[in-house]
């Protein structure tokens, strides 16, 4: 065999879902094709991510291109941000500027784990979180959200540690489920990560995942893990808050709580890690955009005017969903049962939903907001119609 025995457990880990964005990347090359599979814009970008971007692109010294870490510059907008946000006081140097999520997450994982720990994840969630760590020679160990309100099971993950399990992720606001968790249910978490750390005499740590942080519905507040449990790392994209995952620019941020010596630690490996990674740092043009970017954001209004027509036409057709708190995606239970057939059918009619199986939810699906209403509005007959379908068939 070619491949080493952690590539080949990442790839099983990801093949259903690589498989599944080539063909959308396809399908999505027609701009009118109601696609609501990944959270992609199907509109313009936000003007002032372009006039950002342009307005740093010429160099100003001759050492605008040269190599860049976190540029402080960056940090000090975050940390700044972030404080407020949070009511946390982080520092510039809490802060390593990243590759999007994707980046920071990697490099928390080399940061905080050794080969061969265990690192507990929401189910359903993010369908990259096992491929990442099965990438990085760590174990995933699935842990089901509640049934039905999909609200986080703090009994649950208690449940799933073991001595060794090194880190804890959770998502909030929640992809697919579009949960937003409660302070209790920090306290809850913290309590029970600070009683298995102490029963295993090794620290377990928590990875808030937070890149919809910004996206919620109807004045629903966020609160982070991170002032509740003081061995937390954030994790953030400014991809999802402005629309454009493919502007690759994120962070990694140290909980101010983390005791010093231990935060001291981790900060003075922030760069030489984030070079290890394969110089994890985003483009320089991107860092200097942060000021701007951090005032930027899709248009709430017009995204819960979406949220609540589709929610609302699915619903009264008897649907059954989740209503999002946050995120641009609905969660719901495939009509008939089984979603890849519910897909399926959609797909005929030239409509296209992620079947739940990708979030190894076979009965669920889920539908990304981010298209226009011109094509909700087109899709909603064909999704109330196969919906009938397969209630009577199902």
């Amino acid at each position: 065999m070619a491949m080493s025995t952690r590539a080949t457990a990442a790839k099983a880990a990801v093949d259903v879902v690589a498989s599944y964005f080539s063909r959308m990347q396809v399908v999505a090359s027609d701009p009118e094709a109601p696609v609501f599979a990944f959270g992609n814009p199907h509109e313009m970008a936000l003007p002032g991510l372009p006039a950002a971007i342009r307005a740093h692109a010429e160099p100003r010294s001759v050492d605008w291109f040269a190599y860049k870490s976190s540029e402080r510059s960056a940090q000090e907008v975050v940390a700044a941000a972030l404080s407020g946000e949070l009511g946390l006081d982080f520092a510039p140097d809490d802060i390593a500027m990243t590759q999007g999520a994707f980046g920071a997450m990697s490099l928390a994982f080399a940061l905080l784990a050794d080969a061969g720990d265990e690192v507990a994840i929401p189910v359903p969630g993010w369908f990259c979180y096992a491929p990442m760590l099965r990438a990085a020679d760590l174990v995933p160990i699935g842990v089901e959200l509640a049934p039905v309100t999909f609200d986080l099971d703090v009994d649950a993950i208690a449940r799933a540690i073991t001595p060794r399990t090194r880190i804890v992720v959770v998502n909030s606001p929640a992809n697919p489920t579009g949960r937003v968790y409660p302070p209790s249910t920090w306290e809850a978490l913290a309590a029970v990560l600070e009683e298995a750390s102490r029963a295993h005499g090794r620290r377990i740590w928590l990875l808030s995942d937070e890149p919809y942080r910004r996206i919620r519905f109807d004045g629903i507040a966020f609160t982070s893990p991170a002032g509740f449990y003081p061995w937390t790392v954030i994790d953030y994209s400014y991809g999802k808050v402005l629309l454009a995952p493919g502007a690759r620019l994120g962070y990694l941020a140290l909980s101010p709580l983390i005791p010093t010596a231990e935060r001291e630690e981790l900060r003075a490996a922030l760069f030489p890690l984030g070079l290890a990674i394969g110089w994890g740092f985003p483009d320089a043009v991107m860092q200097y955009s942060v000021p701007e970017l951090e005032t930027l954001s899709i248009d709430m209004a017009e995204l819960t005017r979406k949220r609540d027509r589709m929610y609302g036409a699915l619903a009264d057709a008897g649907y059954e969903l989740t209503r999002p708190e946050g995120t641009f995606y609905l969660w719901g239970k495939a009509p008939g049962g089984d979603a890849q057939v519910f897909c399926d059918a959609l797909e005929e009619r030239g409509v296209y939903v992620m079947p739940g199986s990708l979030f190894d939810q076979p009965h669920q699906f889920r539908i990304s907001l981010t298209a226009t209403m011109t094509m909700i509005d087109r899709a909603i007959p064909h999704l109330i119609e196969v919906a009938a379908d397969r209630t009577r068939t199902g």
